[in-house]
């Protein structure tokens, strides 16, 4: 039988009209799930904050932890007249600064709806405990109860970083996520382990009849949902040796970074000048002190800041000369106060000449490495200097320079080495040639590089050719990390080249006073500390001390780099912190025989030698 049109299109309202009814009928009988949305007004969520976790050192000691914190929450359109003065006289604050408050609310009340707010924080217990007393007259008003961050132990406050209430970026960038009134990790690990950290929020719902008043539980707390508390963190900081390097950092600027080479993991993470952890807490109430300090104690050296590397960058053009064939350990080269070219020259301390290659990194002389980098990019293997030049980048590139790590560390940057592109913009196309880039033998010019970077140098070369990622989260219960932390990276520098440089290390620091070796400060007896000075020229004033070492030389337990700005020689200030933090490490102790040096240290003060913006 043929249906007309006008009948079919009456057989299809029908079925649209059946679907909607059944739809309908099933959201407002059978599903109760819109009416616990969150923006039904006639419900009243009281949010339930989770505990957020607790973190710890690779040795099980708690380095943040939590705290009972006691606020007073309004809800602005449930507040009836009240006794202001007596209000004020409760919580112990100015009336002005609660006149002021409801002003705002009242201005914005169509915005606010019935959230509730924070009016006053962390107040003092027995503060909190005489408003529960007389709460029943302030309709609107209520206590609340949460957790806040603690730290038992000064582990830095650059490394943990901090919690603090969630703004309207951050909600913009974190869409439905988190409420005005949120806490959050801004940096540190509080930042790069947010996820894990923050737990879960709970709440329970309550009726609102039509007066706004509320009147009971919904449903007996069916859909009352509990709060499950963040996971805790177990990080690979050790906090004694990140507490002692702060010590050894105090009053001056710069950076301390050591890991285990054998894992990556990083052991400590110092910058200096740093953010006090007593300030962490209520960062609010310090934040205006803290960026304008001159020294900026927010800016983490240790990952932000691109520094010449200096004379330890030597090993890498050493290293990459020896894969390239162009030098061998026997290979001598004279230094007669520098290398000269022309009528001029790269300058050096004075020493003996000729040398080889272990003396040259035992004395750090520039002029030998001068002819390293001059062999390595005019190597006939090579049409021209720029693919010479191309090649080498690559090799420094495997190091892990000029681009970031991928630590999980936040806001790390991954400095620069320079391109042979960069130099052709400046030269021209076969306009330049190894003079024109002769300060890159020693580790200046274009090249910036991180103090994480310089460790992770380090520990590259104690493992002999490889590096796993440095990382500052261990696996734990409820938290894993990203297997790339667990690989090796091999640099394009064969495994067997690593022990004729590591040779030089050893004489640098072990070859006694007076040999020329020029880090014989960071000796110590038994740990067969191998290590390497830089100096670093800082156009902004004095220059800055550099220093890597890793120790023992078998079996390496850790690499640490320290860069102090305007300190002079690599073996003034940063040899005998980085020595004194890898004994520390080692030993337990310092021995009576280093106590005067780290005394010196502990008391020097290099801070009204570095230039402020």
């Amino acid at each position: 039988m043929k249906i007309e049109r006008s009948h079919k299109l009456l057989i299809g309202l029908v079925v649209v009209a059946a679907v909607l009814l059944t739809r309908l009928f099933t959201i407002q009988i059978l599903d109760d799930s819109y009416k616990i949305d969150a923006t039904n007004n006639s419900m009243v969520y009281d949010i339930i904050y989770p505990t957020r976790g607790v973190i710890y050192d690779r040795n099980g000691e708690i380095i943040v932890g939590n705290k009972v914190a006691y606020d007073i929450m309004v809800t602005p359109k449930e507040v009836q007249p009240f006794d202001t003065l007596l209000l004020a006289a409760v919580l112990d604050v100015p009336v002005e600064s609660i006149r002021t408050k409801m002003a705002e609310y009242r201005k914005n009340r169509r915005k606010i709806g019935y959230q509730t707010m924070v009016m006053f924080k962390q107040l003092p217990s027995e503060t909190f405990m005489k408003f529960a007393e007389v709460e029943y007259k302030f309709p609107g008003f209520k206590g609340q109860v949460r957790s806040i961050r603690d730290y038992p132990v000064n582990a830095g406050g650059n490394l943990l970083g901090y919690v603090s209430e969630v703004d309207a970026a951050y909600l913009k960038k974190h869409p439905g996520e988190y409420r005005s009134g949120d806490y959050a990790g801004k940096t540190g690990i509080e930042a790069a382990r947010e996820k894990e950290l923050r737990g879960e929020k709970g709440y329970h719902i309550y009726l609102r009849n039509s007066h706004n008043q509320i009147e009971s539980r919904y449903r007996d707390g069916e859909f009352d949902k509990e709060a499950v508390p963040g996971n805790d963190i177990v990080t690979t900081i050790d906090a004694t040796l990140q507490q002692y390097g702060q010590e050894l950092m105090r009053n001056k600027v710069g950076s301390v970074v050591a890991i285990e080479p054998s894992t990556g993991e990083i052991l400590s993470l110092v910058s200096s000048p740093g953010i006090d952890v007593e300030m962490l807490a209520d960062i609010g109430k310090h934040y205006g002190e803290i960026m304008s300090d001159p020294y900026k104690p927010m800016f983490n050296r240790a990952v932000q800041a691109p520094y010449p590397p200096g004379s330890v960058f030597k090993l890498v053009n050493g290293l990459i000369g020896l894969q390239e064939g162009v030098l061998e350990p026997s290979y001598t080269y004279p230094c007669s106060m520098g290398y000269h070219f022309g009528k001029r020259k790269l300058g050096c301390h004075a020493h003996r000449s000729p040398l080889n290659l272990e003396e040259a990194i035992m004395m750090s002389c520039n002029g030998y490495f001068c002819y390293v980098l001059k062999n390595t990019l005019e190597n006939r293997r090579y049409p021209d200097v720029e693919s010479a030049f191309d090649r080498w980048r690559e090799y420094v590139l495997s190091f892990g320079f000029g681009q970031k790590l991928g630590s999980d560390f936040p806001a790390e940057l991954g400095g620069t080495i320079p391109t042979s592109a960069y130099y052709d913009r400046i030269y021209g196309r076969g306009g330049w040639k190894f003079t024109t880039i002769i300060s890159l033998s020693i580790g200046q010019g274009e090249i910036g590089v991180t103090p994480l970077q310089i460790a992770n140098l380090c520990a590259t070369v104690a493992n002999r050719g490889y590096y796993y990622i440095p990382h500052i989260v261990k696996e734990s219960e409820g938290v894993s990390i990203d297997p790339k932390y667990k690989e090796r990276k091999y640099t394009l520098v064969d495994t067997t080249q690593f022990h004729k440089v590591i040779n030089g290390m050893w004489r640098a620091v072990n070859s006694g006073y007076g040999s020329g070796g020029t880090a014989s400060v960071a000796a110590v007896p038994g740990l067969d500390i191998c290590g390497k000075t830089g100096t670093a020229q800082n156009p902004r004033g004095a220059d800055n001390s550099v220093f890597i070492c890793f120790a023992p030389r078998e079996n390496p337990k850790i690499a640490i780099a320290a860069y102090l700005e305007n300190a002079g020689f690599g073996a003034t200030w940063a040899a005998p912190i980085a020595s004194l933090m890898i004994e520390k490490y080692l030993t337990g102790e310092i021995s009576e025989s280093r106590k005067p040096l780290e005394q010196r240290v502990l008391e020097g003060d290099l801070m009204s030698r570095v230039k402020k913006d």
